[in-house]
């Protein structure tokens, strides 16, 4: 190109790369074809008169995360940089938290109701909550441990519904009880009845996911060694708000949840967008099964994580299709 032609090409990369105008805007302005405009356009890229960076915060990855979306059909991921100091056998970086956050902020409207399930993502995501819309925030499991419960799940909940201004109904009951009839009973208490009474409602569900092994999963922790070896016989591979899950997806041990104060599977899976948060080496394999599972819908990860699952065979639909692996 020669001097004309590069102070031409110059103007008309201004023209519609800054300045937004059209390409036959930009062809009336100088008197020629729209395609010979679309020409010069091309030839600058080519030409390297104008580059284009695409920039997204230092600590996401946008190709990981666009890939990861794509190769399992779901409406949102969103891939973390995991920590360079962090250990290859970290589970859930604190800044997944932070990040899903700031999705939930993009997430909610105005009028919905948000559940939260118990998990240390979640509260995490709850402590870095700084702006969301007016709405309620519903406890969706019980608590890890009642003595704890200020500053685990309830307080999380509560979090949540103070940046939002809306109401707020927490859960104060432990998640897993000795057996059904005590859990049967919690769940007719005028308080946690009022809560499950919304899980219905629930438009954005926030739920983390657990490996099955011990620091990984608060259900394990929970359960004797005896249970633990039952359910491992099952071939439980993740847990998620205290439903377990193998391999492919499919729910085992049921029995289990009846003894949970927890939402259900089946009203999991009717929840528009239900946004996991979990990453880590050691999750990757149990996040890989709980999206086979079709009750989640989105998920913020890190790159440890992502890297595995893009690795392997996803599901046989995509996540938005909400397909259960026990179904016909």
């Amino acid at each position: 190109m020669g001097p004309a032609e590069l102070v031409q090409a110059a103007a008309m990369a201004r023209r519609f790369y800054l300045e937004g105008k059209s390409k036959i805007q930009i062809a009336e302005e100088f008197g020629v074809s729209r395609f010979k405009v679309a020409r010069v356009l091309e030839t600058a890229l080519e030409r390297d008169l104008v580059r284009i960076e695409i920039r997204v915060p230092a600590e996401l990855d946008a190709e990981r995360s666009d890939a990861l979306r794509a190769r399992y059909g779901l409406r949102h991921a969103v891939v973390v940089e995991s920590p360079a100091d962090a250990e290859a056998d970290t589970p859930d970086p604190e800044n997944l938290g932070e990040v899903a956050a700031d999705l939930l902020g993009e997430l909610v409207t105005e009028g919905d109701v948000l559940g939260l399930a118990w998990g240390r993502s979640t509260i995490h995501m709850a402590a870095a909550l700084h702006r969301l819309p007016p709405c309620t925030v519903v406890q969706l499991t019980g608590v890890y441990d009642a003595g704890t419960a200020e500053r685990g799940s309830v307080e999380a909940v509560r979090r949540a519904a103070a940046v939002s201004g809306g109401e707020a109904h927490p859960i104060y009951a432990p998640m897993l009880l000795p057996d059904t009839a005590t859990a049967d009973a919690l769940r007719g208490q005028t308080g946690i009845a009022r809560a499950f009474e919304y899980f219905d409602k629930v438009t954005v569900a926030c739920v983390s996911i657990g490996s099955w092994e011990a620091g990984i999963s608060t259900v394990y922790d929970m359960l004797t060694d005896e249970e633990r070896a039952h359910y491992e016989s099952l071939g439980a591979a993740a847990e998620m708000s205290a439903h377990l899950f193998d391999a492919e997806g499919r729910r085992i041990g049921r029995d289990l949840g009846e003894r949970c104060i927890t939402v259900e599977a089946d009203r999991l899976r009717r929840i528009p967008e239900v946004v996991a948060i979990a990453g880590g080496r050691r999750k990757a394999e149990a996040i890989g099964a709980v999206l086979r599972s079709g009750l989640v819908t989105s998920l913020v990860t890190d790159t440890a994580a992502a890297d595995y699952l893009l690795g392997i065979t996803p599901a046989a639909h995509p996540a938005l299709d909400r397909a259960d692996p026990d179904g016909p």
